[in-house]
């Protein structure tokens, strides 16, 4: 799939320029001799390096014991690097005394390599030359020459003839004795073959030294010539020290030969750190181009050999050349393709006339290509007709985004020596790496800071160092230092340095220092990191092909993916196997992290106080030891502490590393996937510049040419019409909610996509999400709420409740909003208690969540821990009001002697409030004040003289219940539970008497059996007795249970007993009583629900279009799946996709209400999956305040609406409904709002059969002329669920059907009829044991009537995980 984007004469697309992002290069850079001069960068330096040293052309070997001299021109090594006789042939027996003579010189292409070959062991490399005899004609051989005897002989490769005047070559060579303690000098490469072949006599070894023959030069510090765009970028101003890196070794001004070849570009890399530690990569080109001489002084001319030195005279053979370099800025690194860019505009600089400025081109690339998106992955650019460079979009990947290249790393290093650079990062040594090759440099230096991930490098880092900044080697601390192989013709690098040559893959250290061994990593780990870097060395090899300098238009559409995609795959490979090492190394380190769990002190925030390094130093190997303590005292294993402990920008990329050290078996696990979501076949291409035309038509003539690489003008750029930077987008700043990672996100995808497998682990997964959807909206409902720490103690009691629920969470986000908001609003014990409430559900927390806790109980101030005099004091006061409280009814009482005294009274003085609950940092925080007695505390021993109560004062027993544990925080008073269950007041002062006696008498065998049984009576309250008067009032006489255990938990052994007492009489099903969570706060937007003025209606019942079947609540759920993307479910019954709808009435229930009101909303019902993913993309669009505002209602109904849904179903407080009062469905406003949610459809179809549940209701005699079932009809069904038949009762059903005429006009199945009738007639106590009963019939029937018929007719049960799903979301839904 291609597009086509045309760039029209102001510069805009003519497509996608609507969509915003990322812009590819912030500047354009021209670096050399600054337009005012340059100092000279180093006359030491020129001295030191005197002349320049030309190449080695020509090798020969001679004997001189055969009379050989050495020839003309050439130079003979005789000794040693030690001084010891070099003879070449000193363990023969015939020793002819052979010596190797070198010549050096320009007028023939140079030496590259140099090497021996053993004739008859192996053939002759291709390209190499093989020196057989000596200058005068005799063998050349280094051996004895017998017969049985492999001669040995010196081998050379040479330079082509197309090679220009800086090319590299050998330079220097040495022979050298290592049993006379002789070793490779510093930049030498070795040939590691023996040269004595003889019997007798020291090993002799070859060693040569590679580097760029440098004609005369003068050396200045580069200076900036040009820059595009002129003023600085507001986020990232250009460095002053661009220069320096565009040309590390300076600008050098040359004289050349007249006949030298023409120089080719040279293409290098570096990386510029910004204070805050962002990383900006730079790619520049090198080249040279013509040098007037008249800008040279007489001594500089002398100097560069232009004029002579006796008589002044200029020599005319030669010319004059200065160096420059173009470089772009970026925040990508796009090398590769940043190289063909620049290499284009060099070339159109040296080309010419062409019709358009140079700087037409520069600006097009650099406002007008866009970053590579998900949408379009691909964007080939044709920067002319014959010239195109492809742009593809990075890997994601939750690992930091570099400019590594582990390929060339291993290429450069190999398996044992990439390791042993490994163990020198992690040990912080002093790392100097030196290559001829530019760019290679910061490729293998980005590797190397990157395979200690997650160790971040926060010492000095220079991937490519300029020569003005050398004095870094010097500085007493680690680092890691690129620089040039030239550097050390002009100087020694310090002694206390690691020197890596990436040209000879040799490392050198000082001679006291013990060398480094990759052996000394920890040895199992170690030895599979070799291993599997040794294979892939192997795959390198067989694979690996360069990248063309010259890709074809052709090439970039067909071959790319199959030609590179093999090395990204190896990149990562090789990546992987470094990050593999690295959670083995430090796989267990969060058991050993210490929270903060009291008052900060000054040592809170060392490391020693948030790791316990002593154990983890004795959880390793007694043969690690040594190494694990190098390793922790290092600065990176500090910060790595400190990035997990608190708030960091890496924290995304930590939790990443989590998940890796957590997996029991990394070896046999892929830790780094490519996410193929993003890698379309999308290609964009992008057109170069449109060329102008004259009136005419004709085409305009070519006017710019350049003789060298011209200053930039402004006025020739085309300014940007729309700007492709983006600002960054996230969370509003007011809000205080972390935002799931990418891994996050992937592991709960994952975690979905298992668990949609398992019917009893698929509703837990949704329960899981929904309350993920809460903790999401809990900063909108904390920030509206008055009483924020009641509101977060609500929140603390959700998360317990989650726990006692077994509650699949998907992720940590629920504890990690809560910890934040603990730290908002000045909570840090709460959040503490939210840590050990974590940590009690067996949940590890990952290096997000632990930094917003540490920074939530850092921050935060913490309440005294001081047990002062007022506290004691208050103590004391606690204890003498209680006792004043429990005497003063019985002084009342003695008093009066009657009843009618103790009511008056009683009434007349009703001590409040008056105990003050004692609170430390250490107990329970400033919310749990709540918790102070309002009243005398008094149980009861008996209630057997109670009669039950008529069916009002049930009801409303019912009904206070409901509100006490919805509102388990607000104490009733005695006058509340009088008027609610309508006593009188003669009534209900009997019954305190009562108690008051049972109090006072002595506790006898009758009385300690009673208070046993109310005791029993209480834990257990779904028994029969609980929905009378007496065991409400029970309940409401007994709090001291719920204050010892919390609301909560009485709340759960209502619902555990509950589920008890269904499953003993055998169902699948459960469905307890209609009562609201105990959590502890008023809820704002439902208080004043029996005074409703508004009522919303919601049924997530849908229509299966396929099969013309209504689809109810948990089967909708059991047919969803875990794609966050995907809004549809599954018909149980013909297995079609449908999406399914959530419907809301909305009805005015004050007085003078027209009748009408809105219309009906219907949005699509949403996944929890689904609906977490839009709801996070909406806070990350607009922010986490358009929660609280009318227009989430108005643009984004879905949400708002399938918010409303799962919050009521699991009865969690919201202040959504507000919303709605204010919006203009609402016609009155600040009217309470009621919501019921319904099971059954809203709006039924009337051209269909009414359900069965509809017609007992209207208990109709007669059958109506719309539907078959008479009152007898649905008095036998009933009569068969109740004598356990129910097979009688779906055989009726199905013969009754089967006679009416035509097909049959039921869109419910056969088991939603029963189920319904039942519920209707008999009650939910009734409704327990049909859900097996009916199970029970289905198999029976199965056997006679056939399965498929039964499910034909749309008579089977639902899935078990349609079942669990009901059964998971424990308030029902009404019929």
């Amino acid at each position: 799939m291609y597009t086509r984007l045309r760039w029209n004469s102001g510069g805009r697309t003519g497509g996608m320029t609507e969509e915003k992002c990322p812009q590819l290069v912030d500047y354009f850079v021209v670096a050399g001799l600054a337009p005012g001069g340059s100092a000279p960068l180093d006359e030491d330096g020129q001295k030191r390096g005197g002349r320049a040293v030309e190449p080695v052309t020509d090798l020969a070997v001679i004997a001189r014991g055969l009379g050989e001299e050495v020839p003309e021109g050439f130079t003979c090594i005789e000794k040693t690097q030690g001084g010891h006789p070099a003879e070449l042939s000193a363990g023969l027996i015939n020793n002819p005394h052979m010596y190797l003579c070198y010549r050096r010189g320009h007028d023939k292409p140079p030496i590259l390599d140099v090497g021996v070959l053993y004739e008859g062991k192996e053939a002759v490399k291709q390209g190499w030359y093989v020196i057989e005899t000596t200058p005068y004609s005799r063998s050349a051989s280094l051996s004895s020459g017998g017969p049985a005897a492999h001669r040995t002989f010196l081998t050379y490769r040479r330079a082509h003839e197309s090679q220009a005047l800086h090319t590299l070559g050998v330079t220097d060579i040495s022979l050298l004795l290592p049993s006379k303690g002789e070793a490779a000098p510093h930049t030498f490469c070795r040939v590691d073959k023996n040269l004595n072949t003889g019997m007798w006599g020291p090993a002799l070894y070859l060693c040569y030294k590679r580097a760029v023959a440098k004609a005369n030069a003068l050396v200045y510090e580069a200076g900036l010539i040009s820059r595009y765009p002129e003023a600085d970028v507001e986020s990232f101003p250009l460095p002053e020290s661009v220069p320096m890196f565009c040309l590390p070794m300076g600008v050098t001004v040359e004289s050349w030969p007249l006949n030298t070849k023409y120089q080719l570009p040279v293409f290098s890399t570096f990386v510029l750190t910004s204070a805050s530690g962002d990383k900006v990569y730079g790619a520049a080109i090198q080249f040279y181009e013509s040098f007037p001489r008249e800008c040279l002084s007489e001594r500089q001319s002398v100097r560069l050999g232009l004029v002579s030195v006796v008589d002044r005279r200029p020599i005319t053979n030669r010319t004059l050349q200065v160096k420059k370099s173009v470089c772009v800025l970026s925040h990508w690194p796009f090398f590769t393709v940043f190289q063909k860019f620049l290499t284009f505009v060099y070339r159109y600089s040296i080309s010419g006339p062409h019709v358009l400025p140079l700087e037409k081109h520069i600006s097009s690339f650099m406002h007008n290509v866009p970053f590579p998106s998900p949408q379009r992955p691909r964007i080939l650019v044709q920067l002319s007709p014959y010239d195109n460079l492809l742009l593809c979009q990075p890997v994601s990947s939750p690992l930091p985004l570099s400019g590594a290249s582990f390929v060339k790393l291993l290429q450069n290093l190999g398996p044992e020596n990439a390791c042993v650079l490994l163990l020198a990062v992690l040990t912080e040594h002093k790392l100097l790496l030196h290559s001829l090759r530019p760019d290679v440099l910061t490729s293998v230096s980005e590797a190397l800071v990157s395979m200690t991930f997650p160790l971040h490098w926060n010492c000095p880092y220079i991937p490519l160092c300029p020569l003005r900044l050398a004095d870094v080697l010097c500085a007493p601390m680690p680092f890691i230092v690129g620089v040039h192989s030239s550097y050390f013709d002009l100087y020694d690098p310090p002694t206390d340095v690691v020197c890596v040559d990436l040209d000879t893959n040799t490392i050198f250290q000082a001679e006291d220092k013990k060398p480094l061994s990759w052996r000394s990593l920890p040895r199992k780990h170690g030895k599979v990191l070799v291993n599997s870097l040794t294979n892939l060395m192997k795959t390198l090899e067989k694979i690996y092909t360069p990248g063309q300098e010259e890709a074809t238009l052709e090439f970039l559409l067909t071959d790319y993916d199959l030609i590179y995609g093999r090395q990204k795959q190896l990149e990562l490979e090789i990546q992987e196997a470094f990050l593999r090492f690295m959670s083995c190394l430090l796989r267990g380190y969060r058991t050993y992290l210490l929270p903060i769990t009291q008052a900060p002190s000054e040592r809170t925030t060392d490391c020693s106080s948030l790791f316990n390094l002593q154990g983890f130093l004795k959880s390793r190997e007694r043969t690690q030891q040594k190494f694990y303590t190098q390793l922790t005292r290092t600065q990176m294993f500090t910060q790595f502490i400190e990035e997990c402990s608190f708030v960091s920008d890496r924290h995304a990329c930590l939790e990443f590393f989590d998940d890796c050290s957590d997996v029991e078996k990394p070896e046999e696990v892929r830790l780094i996937d490519l996410d193929e979501a993003h890698s379309g076949e999308h290609t964009v291409f992008i057109m170069p510049p449109e060329e102008p035309q004259e009136p005419d038509g004709s085409e305009c003539p070519a006017h710019y040419s350049y003789e060298t690489f011209p200053v930039l003008c402004m006025e020739l750029f085309d300014q940007p019409q729309d700007q492709l930077r983006v600002p960054t987008k996230g969370s509003a700043p007011s809000s205080p909610a972390p935002r799931r990672t990418k891994q996050e996100i992937k592991l709960a995808q994952k975690r979905a996509q298992k668990y949609s497998a398992v019917p009893d682990m698929w509703s837990k997964c949704l329960l899981g999400h929904c309350y993920g959807l809460w903790f999401i909206y809990l900063p909108t409902f904390v920030r509206a709420e008055g009483a924020k720490v009641r509101a977060l103690q609500t929140a603390y009691e959700v998360l317990k409740h989650m726990e006692t629920r077994k509650v699949v969470l998907p992720d940590e986000v629920c504890y990690r909003i809560l910890m934040q908001l603990c730290g908002q609003y000045g909570q840090p014990v709460l959040a503490v208690r939210v840590l050990l409430e974590m940590k009690k559900a067996g949940i590890t927390p990952n290096t997000i969540t632990y930094a917003y806790y540490n920074k939530a109980v850092l921050e935060s101030k913490w309440p005294s821990t001081n047990q002062g005099g007022r506290l004691r004091w208050a103590k004391l006061r606690n204890v003498l009001m209680a006792v004043a409280q429990f005497r003063q009814p019985i002084r009342q009482r003695q008093k009066s002697g009657s009843v009618d005294v103790t009511m008056d009274c009683n009434q007349q003085s009703r001590p409040q409030s008056s105990l003050i609950r004692q609170s430390s940092w250490s107990g329970l925080s400033e919310s749990s004040s709540h918790e102070s007695l309002t009243g005398s505390i008094m149980k009861s021993n008996s209630l057997n003289s109670m009669r039950a109560s008529t069916d009002s004062e049930a009801t409303a027993a019912a009904s206070l219940g409901r509100e006490t544990a919805g509102e388990g925080a607000e104490h009733l008073r005695r006058s509340d539970w009088r008027h609610a269950f309508n006593i009188s007041p003669a009534h209900y002062m009997g019954i305190r008497l009562h108690l008051l006696r049972s109090l006072r008498r002595p506790p006898g065998p009758r009385h300690t059996a009673s208070r046993k049984a109310v005791d029993e009576n209480y834990n257990n309250v779904s028994s029969p007795s609980r929905g009378g008067l007496a065991g409400k009032l029970q309940q409401l006489l007994t709090p001291t249970h719920a204050r010892r255990s919390g609301l909560l938990k009485a709340k759960e052994r209502l619902y555990n007993a509950t589920s008890e007492s269904s499953l003993s009489v055998g169902s699948d099903i459960d469905l307890p009583d209609n009562t609201s969570l105990a959590f502890p706060l008023r809820k704002s937007w439902d208080s004043n629900q029996d005074r409703a003025g508004l009522e919303v209606l919601m049924s997530s019942c849908s229509l299966c279009r396929s099969c013309n079947s209504l689809v109810y609540d948990e089967e909708i759920m059991a047919g969803w799946t875990s794609d966050d993307s995907n809004l549809n479910s599954s018909c149980p019954f013909c297995s079609a996709t449908f999406v399914p709808f959530l419907n809301a009435e909305i009805c005015d229930l004050g007085p003078g209400s027209l009748p009408g009101g809105p219309p009906p909303v219907t949005v699509a019902y949403l996944s929890p999956l689904v609906l977490r993913k839009e709801l996070e993309s909406l806070l990350e669009n607009e922010g986490e305040t358009v929660l609280a505002q009318g227009q989430l209602l108005e643009n984004h109904s879905i949400i708002f609406w399938n918010l409303v849904w799962y919050f009521q179903r699991l009865g969690l407080p919201c202040n959504l409904l507000q919303l709605v009062r204010s919006s203009p469905l609402a016609n009155q406003l600040n009217t309470a709002v009621r919501v019921r949610l319904m099971w059954d459809t809203l709006s039924p179809d009337t051209n269909h059969w009414p359900p069965l549940y509809i017609i007992w209701r209207i208990h109709s005699k007669t059958p109506p002329h719309n539907h078959p079932f008479t009152l007898a009809f649905l008095e036998e069904v009933l009569r068969c669920v109740g004598m356990n038949e129910v097979h009688k009762g779906i055989t009726l059903f199905l013969d009754t059907v089967l006679k009416q005429p035509g097909p049959p006009k039921i869109q419910r199945s056969l088991y939603r009829e029963m189920l319904f009738l039942t519920l209707a007639a008999m009650g939910r106590d009734h409704v327990a044991a049909f859900d097996k009963k009916y199970k029970a019939a289905y198999q029976r029937l199965s056997g006679s009537l056939g399965r498929e018929e039964l499910r034909r007719k749309r008579a089977q049960p639902p899935s078990p995980k349609a079942v669990d799903c009901r059964r998971s979301f424990l308030i029902p839904l009404e019929c």
